[in-house]
């Protein structure tokens, strides 16, 4: 068998989760069976089954006449390019709205299964807009396009699932399947190196509370410096956060970052994408870590942390649910959530209750260890990445023989 998958993020350019679940598990499918991967950027490699060819992403316009529509002309271009010349393949799956209608095509050209991984939805992501302008109609239509038209549809999460339904009430329910995101357990545990934190300026011996991620409105990290101003001025607060979305939510993020030093100074904003043993190390060491996502599919780095040992505070929304458990491995934070947007009815409330829960587990380092323990037990018992690729590699068998069944 050979599956041909399709993603924008392929290391050594990964930006979010999508890229991290694409690595991980194109690697463990890539033990079994031939896997074919085409991204985007300059990487081609071949490495025993794993074959992986990068299409060049469109030249910058520096005069600006693109405008915010450049990403979603860039994707479909993308995609047109990529099926052009595919040989052998016998399932096409694909990651994330940028590379979904690679997979349309695939199945209407060459007659091959259509597998796409909904790593988040746009309809659920109304923000997109300001990040896309109007590519965002486009990039809708595309996810939409594909999703109505695929043979299987892959939620990363049974929210996620329910989401789908919402979204797209015309998807046969029987065509979506729960395949959770992983974790690699060898590499993801818990080390007590802290070169990471001297050399960006986090004192070790404070406890600090932590965050990775984006910076876009999903990952809801200015709710999370809008808390800071509820805690004690002394605490320690490390902003692990690169790569906005767009430049008006980079200037907030400034903007509320320098006004929050102003009474808290040990805000530590390390503004770029780290190496993957540095945030290891970052998790390791951190007494907690927040996550304050508005809308989370599924949320891969309250695994990342829980593999680390760390007690989770996050946001009751979305995948998250079904990662961290509320009271054992960590602290749900509910909000009012409005349904077009996913963020908060009332963000100071939200910011509030966020820092409510850190300040319980920085003042409890036992409940701390308590809960880091229970939740790298939680990630070895459910999270393998393993198990994870012979659940997607039997709905592959499944579909490959449907299809071979049509055509006798």
């Amino acid at each position: 068998m050979r599956v041909g998958i399709f993603t924008r993020e392929y290391p050594p350019h990964v930006y979010g989760g999508a890229g991290v679940h694409v690595d991980y598990l194109s690697r463990e499918l890539a033990r079994e069976i031939d896997v074919e991967v085409h991204c985007w950027g300059p990487q081609h490699s071949d490495n025993g089954k794993l074959h992986v060819c990068g299409a060049e992403p469109w030249p910058e316009i520096s005069n600006g006449t693109d405008g915010k529509f450049k990403g979603a002309l860039e994707a479909f271009s993308l995609n047109l390019t990529q099926i052009k010349a595919l040989q052998g393949v016998d399932v096409v799956h694909t990651h994330t709205w940028y590379v979904s209608m690679a997979g349309y095509l695939a199945k209407k050209l060459y007659g091959m299964p259509f597998v796409m991984t909904t790593h988040s939805l746009e309809p659920l992501r109304a923000w997109k807009a300001e990040q896309l302008g109007s590519g965002y109609a486009m990039s809708s239509w595309m996810e939409r396009t594909a999703i109505l038209d695929a043979d299987a549809i892959i939620a990363v999460s049974k929210g996620t699932k329910a989401d789908i339904q919402r979204a797209y009430p015309d998807v046969d329910p029987d065509r979506i399947h729960v395949i959770y995101n992983g974790i690699d357990l060898a590499e993801y545990q818990k080390t007590s190196d802290t070169k990471a934190l001297t050399d960006y300026g986090v004192d070790p011996a404070v406890p600090y509370v932590l965050f990775v991620g984006r910076i876009t409105r999903q990952k809801g990290v200015t709710h999370l410096v809008d808390a800071i101003r509820y805690l004690p001025p002394e605490t320690q607060v490390v902003l692990c956060a690169g790569a906005p979305d767009t430049p008006e939510i980079a200037a907030e993020m400034r903007n509320k970052v320098e006004e929050a030093r102003k009474q808290h100074p040990r805000i530590v904003w390390i503004e770029k994408m780290v190496t993957r043993q540095e945030t290891i190390q970052l998790y390791s060491n951190a007494r907690v870590f927040c996550c304050p996502s508005v809308y989370e599919p599924f949320g891969i780095i309250n695994l990342e942390a829980m593999a680390c040992r760390a007690p989770v505070v996050a946001s009751a929304t979305g995948g998250i649910k079904e990662v961290v458990v509320d009271g054992e491995t960590g602290f749900l934070v509910p909000f009012d959530q409005d349904p077009v947007t996913t963020f908060p009815r009332d963000p100071e409330r939200f910011a509030r209750d966020l820092a409510a829960r850190i300040q319980q587990l920085l003042d409890d380092p036992v409940m701390c260890r308590r809960f880091g323990d229970a939740g790298r037990r939680r990630v070895e018992e459910t999270f393998s990445w393993t198990a994870i690729a012979h659940q997607t590699i039997a709905l592959y068998q499944r579909l490959i023989e449907q299809r071979a069944a049509l055509r006798h």
